[in-house]
């Protein structure tokens, strides 16, 4: 059975969405749709496709099955909601929404429509991240005893969209957009969650029009006691995106970009990482399992991280640790 999709959104994510549709056979490229006309048309017209500026008169009008929604963060609940409410199937771009009670609304709606939900968390198609994952399961490193994850990156460039800087429509800074790859690859890699967080952010006041955290070190606890500590930074630095993962009998180093290192005689020694497809085509692939039936819906998990980037942000507020309850 053939799969129509429709995207919502034209901006660069999009673009990886669209290529992806196009590499795998079966799947159906019916139109896209930005409130900007020109953004629209254009790509609309690039991919041999209709465009619209409206998601809601194309859904109407097209009834796809699947929906790519790639929408700022902002709109992402309601535009899931109409989706669901109109029989599509969600992949969603991350974060999944604002707030955990905006995750459950959209997790009750996605149900009551008998639709099937993916929110997309690219760092489990990384072919480093997944290089890392194998080869934890695979080794004998003894007991996990801490974790230490940093990403530095330009935040406030002038390329960014500026609702970013706006915390009503981003829903946070650094950490929300960012963080939120952190706090999954590492819960994905060592297949734990968070049960406690210690957060001190920095927001800039010499920066304009801006009321989110551009830079921070959080200190969290897996489920299992393992400590872990992330930070970030949207300053000035050299780009950096690493994690460290350090067990009782060695090391393993992951920098996307750069590759997998294990410790060997006091050493980091580079592990073969093989090339894998492109990972918008691994999600979508995966996307095409759960409404299959063949994979389960992500939503609960997706939900579990912005719980988690909530209690980064009142930990912070509050000045003290918080436990993270996940229900």
């Amino acid at each position: 059975m053939s799969l129509s999709i429709c995207v919502i959104g034209a901006g660069i994510i999009a673009q990886h969405h669209l290529r992806a549709i196009k590499e795998i056979t079966g799947p159906e490229l019916l139109a896209v749709a930005d409130n900007d006309y020109v953004k629209a048309m254009n790509v609309a017209a690039k991919n041999g496709i209709k465009g619209y500026t409206s998601y809601k008169e194309m859904i109407v009008k097209e009834t796809p099955d699947l929906v790519i929604i790639t929408l700022p963060h902002f709109l992402h609940k309601e535009a899931a909601l109409f989706s669901a409410n109109k029989g599509c199937h969600i992949l969603l771009e991350k974060p999944m929404a604002l707030t955990v009670a905006e995750c459950d609304e959209i997790l009750h709606c996605v149900k009551d429509n008998g639709v099937k939900l993916m929110v997309a968390h690219t760092q489990h198609y990384l072919s480093e991240n997944i290089t890392a994952k194998e080869y934890i399961e695979t080794h004998d490193l003894g007991p996990l005893l801490m974790i230490n994850d940093s990403r530095f990156v330009p935040y406030f460039n002038p390329d960014r969209p500026k609702w970013f800087l706006e915390k009503r429509k981003a829903g946070g800074g650094v950490f929300m957009n960012l963080g939120t790859h952190s706090i999954d690859k590492i819960q994905w890699l060592i297949g734990s969650t968070f049960s406690y967080v210690k957060a001190n952010l920095h927001y800039p006041t010499s920066i304009l029009e801006t009321d989110v955290e551009g830079s921070g070190t959080v200190y969290l606890e897996t489920d299992k006691s393992v400590p872990v500590t992330i930070s970030m930074s949207g300053f000035s630095g050299v780009p950096t995106q690493r994690t460290e993962l350090i067990f009782e009998h060695g090391m393993v180093k992951v920098e996307i970009g750069k590759g997998v290192f294990i410790t060997e005689s006091g050493k980091y020694v580079a592990v073969n990482v093989p090339d894998l497809r492109d990972p918008f085509v691994l999600q979508l692939e995966d996307m095409i399992r759960t409404i299959h039936g063949e994979k389960e819906s992500n939503g609960n998990y997706a939900k579990s991280l912005i719980r988690t980037v909530e209690c980064i942000y009142e930990s912070n507020d509050q000045n003290k640790g918080l436990i993270i309850a996940n229900k």
